[in-house]
């Protein structure tokens, strides 16, 4: 297993290194350029957007709902193991180039949703559909490229990202209640607090995912906001109780940014570390770009697709600038006899900080929250899953079945897997689904720059709520194909003489 974990190490950072790092960055400096930075133009406008998108969804699935599926993916382990692993093995500078990751990332994080929204088609049940797969299909009109995307969104949501995710939960969970040593005969070499999560993993998943997405809508609407709120609180009392740190820690993280060696003992370094470590654990982490979150996005029942643009753009934000920020500084004030002490790994390492900062009590709680987040980000990813499904099967009753068992099997199967392997096989996966998802923002940018210029010049115009229409805009290089957005009926009746 070892030997398996090590040569998906050295694909990952291979792929990473040379083509996804690149990618990232480039497709999000050419999406800001030709939006003229609608990340920095319209951040009030995300704030407004969030704020008033729990209104009805006429039995859909509301804007703020789908916000609340990717900010449940989003605000998950990437936050808490993923941080953690990339000051361990990029040092604190990997924290500044997540940063760089997420500002573009915004731009890259507003087309993809905008293009979910533009090319989604309605389900049998009322609900919304739409993704990556779609406006490759329909924008696009390349149904292989669609298809093969699909294929690896239903295997790397379905599979790999629930599995590391439980892989997460187990491991907080073993060492808060349980010891690894105390294995069963007859079980692999598991111990029973192991099987006891794999069981609770598999009941909670099974429950809400056997619903369907409108269960994960109303569970996430609840559970994410508050449980990302609760996290940050928690870390933010560390920050401020330590706030004569704060200017040692920036100093950390932009002088090793840079830096040529590691410039802090009991973390890894050096720039190629850095950049490696913090464009994987940010992608992981925000996932802009990667092709998952514009599948939650396509379900909301919106006016206008750039208002769906503008909310998960700013979900972007929230991820890495607030989030991931905040647990990176926890850790650095918790000081190098916390990040060197003997067995500390990422599933640790974050738990230990706070624990540093606010007492041993944290601990249990910790575990609690690490679990209901990681939770979160399972039925999440079910969704993403179930989306891919329903765009190959054509809305089979029987594969949106397969896909719900197959997730809450994954998330269980997760929680006796090795770290490492889960681990190295979730960057490769998201490797290969972003660079198939940024040539389609790329092929596809007039339509997002088109919905944008409509949504705008509706704005100046006084409209305080614009209504897209897909057929005969004159900002958008055809008409959008299907009735979702075609103009509504006139009620108006003319009168016979």
């Amino acid at each position: 297993m070892d030997a398996l974990a090590n040569e998906l190490l050295v694909i990952a950072d291979w792929i990473t290194s040379h083509v996804t790092m690149w990618a990232l960055i480039a497709t999000g400096l050419f999406l800001t350029v030709v939006t003229r930075a609608v990340q920095v133009r319209h951040l009030p406008g995300m704030l407004r957007a969030v704020l008033g998108s729990r209104a009805s969804a006429d039995g859909g699935i509301s804007s703020f709902q789908a916000f609340a599926i990717s900010l449940a993916a989003r605000v998950g382990i990437g936050n808490v193991f993923g941080v953690a692993a990339a000051l361990l093995m990029g040092g604190p500078g990997a924290v500044f180039w997540m940063w760089v990751v997420a500002l573009v990332g915004m731009a890259t994080a507003f087309f993809e949703a905008t293009l979910a929204q533009v090319f989604k088609v309605r389900s049998e049940d009322g609900t919304f559909r739409g993704g990556p797969a779609f406006y490759m299909a329909r924008g696009m009109r390349s149904r292989p490229m669609a298809v093969v995307f699909s294929v690896i969104s239903i295997i790397t949501c379905g599979f790999i990202i629930t599995s590391v995710q439980s892989n997460a939960v187990a491991g907080t969970l073993v060492a808060a209640f349980g010891s690894q040593d105390s294995t069963l005969p007859g079980f692999g070499g598991l111990s029973a607090a192991q099987l006891v999560v794999a069981a609770l993993v598999f009941v909670l998943t099974a429950v809400v995912v056997f619903g369907g997405i409108r269960a994960v809508a109303r569970v996430t609407e609840w559970l994410a906001p508050i449980m990302a709120l609760i996290y940050v609180v928690l870390v933010a009392v560390i920050c401020l109780r330590n706030l004569h740190q704060f200017g040692e820690v920036i100093g950390w993280i932009l002088s090793s940014a840079f830096a040529p060696e590691p410039l802090v003992g009991g973390l890894g370094g050096g720039i190629l570390a850095a950049v490696v470590n913090g464009t994987k654990r940010g992608l992981f982490s925000n996932e802009a770009g990667q092709g998952t979150a514009p599948n939650a996005a396509a379900t909301a029942t919106v006016t206008h697709p750039v208002q769906q643009g503008l909310i998960q753009s700013l979900g972007v934000f929230i991820d890495t600038v607030v989030v991931c920020t905040a647990t990176a500084f926890v850790i650095l004030i918790a000081g190098p006899t916390t990040w060197g002490a003997e067995g500390v790994n990422p599933s640790t390492l974050t738990t230990l900080a706070v624990a540093h900062g606010l007492g041993g009590w944290t601990v249990l709680p910790m575990a609690v929250l690490v679990f209901v987040l990681a939770y979160s980000s399972i039925i999440a990813a079910y969704v993403y899953s179930d989306v891919n499904m329903d765009y190959i099967t054509g809305g089979n009753r029987w594969a949106s079945w397969a896909v719900r068992v197959i997730c809450a099997l994954s998330a269980t199967a997760g929680a006796v897997l090795s770290l490492d392997v889960v681990w190295n096989a979730v960057d490769i996966a998201m490797a290969v689904m972003t660079v198939t998802n940024l040539v389609a923002l790329v092929r596809l940018f007039r339509w997002g720059t088109g919905a944008l210029r409509d949504y705008e010049a509706q704005r100046r115009a006084g409209v305080a709520e614009p209504v897209f229409v897909g057929t005969d805009n004159p900002h958008l290089p055809a008409d959008v194909p299907g009735d979702v957005w075609a103009p509504a009926p006139s009620t108006s009746t003319i009168q016979e003489p």
